[in-house]
């Protein structure tokens, strides 16, 4: 099957494994290159323990290559935030529009990136003050499409997060 494009998948430490491999699976089921990009290690584990195998490096990565990235979340959004590298990438896909995904805690990295303002968000209720204070409008709903931003709450919406996804990337298979 040929890719239909490249949507990456940020991982760093203590990623929440369900919201890496779930969207990863699916979008590679649909025709999607999804390589798995760290900010430094050659591999990380999830909360949960499982090991991810990084197949490239942020700081190695053309944004101008990308359909899209996602950043799950987990614990690692607090860390992969702090790195100008992440925020760039991110910034320059959503720029360019491509679609930005974002689960639980992912949208951190939103924030962070400069990219939520006036958008319709969810997002785990632990950050629900986070995304509001970044001037998003936060809604308790299982996927929201604001533009190419894709957001989900938790684990339990992945199958409407990643439907959400393959809508926004105009492949609704």
């Amino acid at each position: 099957m040929s890719s239909l494009g490249t949507i990456a998948i940020l991982v760093g430490p203590d990623y929440e494994d369900l919201e890496v491999w779930y969207p990863k699976l699916r979008l590679e089921e649909a025709g999607y290159h999804t390589p798995l990009i760290g900010n430094g290690e050659a591999m990380y584990h999830g909360k949960w323990g499982y090991p991810a195998t990084m197949d490239g490096q942020v700081a190695d990565l053309d944004p101008a290559t990308l359909r899209g990235v996602v950043a799950p979340g987990g614990w690692a959004p607090d860390k992969l935030r702090r790195d100008p590298a992440v925020l760039s990438l991110v910034r320059r896909v959503y720029e360019q529009g491509g679609v930005v995904g974002t689960i639980c805690h992912g949208p951190w990295i939103l924030i962070s990136a400069g990219i939520v303002r006036g958008k319709r968000m969810t997002s785990s209720l632990g950050i629900r003050d986070d995304l509001t204070n970044a001037g998003a409008q936060w809604v308790d709903e299982p996927a929201v499409v604001d533009g190419n931003i894709v957001s989900a709450r938790v684990p339990k919406d992945l199958p409407d997060f990643t439907r959400a996804m393959l809508g926004a990337l105009g492949d609704a298979r």
